[in-house]
C-alpha cells in the first residue's frame, strides 16, 4: 500500500490582500522550485513562477473592481494584477475546459525565501502549440472543489 503523499497548503496574497491564492502543494521536499521567466513583463515585475502540476491552486478576489487582467504575445496567458498595490500574484491558462496557473512565489505568505530555488526560464521561440502543451504538463490545476471562489 502507497504512503499518502503529505500536502502543505501554501498561501499567497498581493500586498494589499485583494488576490489571495492557495496551493496545495503535494511535497514533502523543503525546497520549491522557482522559474526566473527572461520575458520583460516578469522581470519588470520581479516575478518567478511556481506550479505543481500534482497539486490544485484555489483563487479568492475580494473586489474585482481592483483587478487588471493582461495579456500579452500570444493572448493564452492571463497575468493578475492588484490595481491597488501592483502586486502581481498569478497566471492563468485555460487548456481543454480547465483553467491552469503559475503562481508567483515572491507572493507567498508562509513560505521563507530561502526555500525557493530560483533557475532561469526562457520561453521565447516556443510556439503556441508547444507553449500549450507545456502548460498543460507543468502548471497547477484549479481545484475542482471551488472552480469559483470568492471571499474566504
Amino acid at each position: 500500500m502507497n504512503k499518502p503523499t503529505k500536502v502543505r497548503r501554501i498561501h499567497g496574497s498581493c500586498h494589499c490582500g485583494n488576490i489571495r491564492i492557495t496551493v496545495d502543494w503535494p511535497d514533502a521536499k523543503p525546497t520549491i522550485p522557482v522559474r526566473a521567466c527572461g520575458c520583460s513583463m516578469c522581470r519588470k515585475h520581479g516575478a518567478v513562477w511556481t506550479s505543481n502540476p500534482q497539486g490544485a491552486f484555489d483563487l479568492y478576489i475580494d473586489n474585482e473592481a481592483k483587478v487588471t487582467r493582461y495579456q500579452f504575445g500570444t493572448k493564452t496567458a492571463v497575468f493578475l494584477t492588484c490595481t491597488n498595490c501592483g502586486g502581481l500574484t498569478i497566471v492563468t491558462c485555460t487548456i481543454e475546459g480547465v483553467e491552469y496557473a503559475v503562481v508567483n512565489a515572491n507572493t507567498f505568505d508562509d513560505i521563507d525565501s530561502t526555500q525557493l530555488v530560483t533557475a532561469p526560464a526562457d520561453f521565447e521561440g516556443e510556439t503556441t502549440e508547444n507553449r500549450l502543451a507545456r502548460r498543460k504538463l507543468n502548471w497547477t490545476p484549479r481545484s475542482t472543489l471551488d472552480k469559483h471562489a470568492k471571499g474566504a
